[in-house]
């Protein structure tokens, strides 16, 4: 009688084993009973019907993953190569396992069909001067696709963007050019600036005879002051015109 004994002990104590379930703190235990969803469990202790009752353990940490590099034609015809990084996670345990299959890697997949169709639709300057708003954008694309999964997008990131050498030195020419014309500009608004400025004070002094003679007689202590071998005297424009008026008479 001993042996019946130990035998049904130890077919009780393989029930219970197969029978309980721990699921730590950043998991839920996905059950089926009968191939049938019951729902999720956890996190802590629990109980399945063993045989009866099967479960799929589904992680709710962020996950992160890079999505390889993507060979793209932006929308002015250039080929270049784009790499992203995309972080998720699972919020609906029972529809990332119902719903799909491999959510990790279905995720992985439409990440890079939607990076390849998004990018197609920008230029250059677009890609490489506004990399903000094509990520909320991206982000935004994947995470509606995603959502009937029990999926959460929070965050895509363009990594690297790779622009072959020949448009490299175009953009790098086209940089140089763009920095000559601002510098022009510059330039020429100083000179509209001083021109503006001498005009002003043409007309005081054409106002103030005294102020023109009080600025002759600065300019002649200015060069004075310098050391040099010549000095050049400016005459009044008035001593001109009275010499011009007696050669006439």
């Amino acid at each position: 009688m001993g042996l019946p004994i130990l035998a049904v002990i130890a077919i009780v104590v393989i029930i219970l084993i197969n029978a309980i379930r721990i699921v730590r703190e950043y998991e839920r235990g996905v059950i089926f009973r009968l191939g049938r969803l019951v729902g999720a469990k956890g996190p802590g202790i629990f109980f399945i019907i063993p045989i009866v009752d099967k479960m799929v353990r589904v992680s709710l940490r962020t996950i992160v993953f890079d999505i390889p590099p993507q060979d793209v034609i932006t929308n002015d015809n250039v080929t270049v190569s784009v790499n992203a990084v995309l972080y998720f996670r699972v919020m609906d345990p029972a529809m990332a396992v119902v719903e799909v299959e491999h959510y990790i890697e279905a995720t992985r997949q439409i990440s890079m069909t939607t990076l390849r169709s998004v990018l197609g639709m920008v230029e250059l300057d677009e890609l490489l001067s506004e990399r903000d708003r094509i990520n909320e954008q991206l982000q935004k694309i994947i995470d509606e696709q995603t959502d009937p999964w029990g999926i959460k997008v929070s965050t895509v990131e363009i990594k690297e963007v790779n622009i072959p050498a020949d448009m490299q030195r175009i953009i790098a020419q086209q940089a140089e050019a763009e920095r000559e014309r601002r510098a022009k500009i510059i330039n020429a608004e100083g000179e509209l600036q001083a021109a503006t400025k001498f005009s002003e004070a043409a007309g005081i002094l054409q106002q103030n005879p005294a102020a023109i003679q009080l600025r002759y007689l600065q300019t002649l202590r200015d060069i004075s002051a310098e050391s040099t071998n010549t000095i050049i005297f400016p005459l009044p424009i008035e001593l001109l015109e009275l010499f011009k008026k007696n050669r006439s008479e």
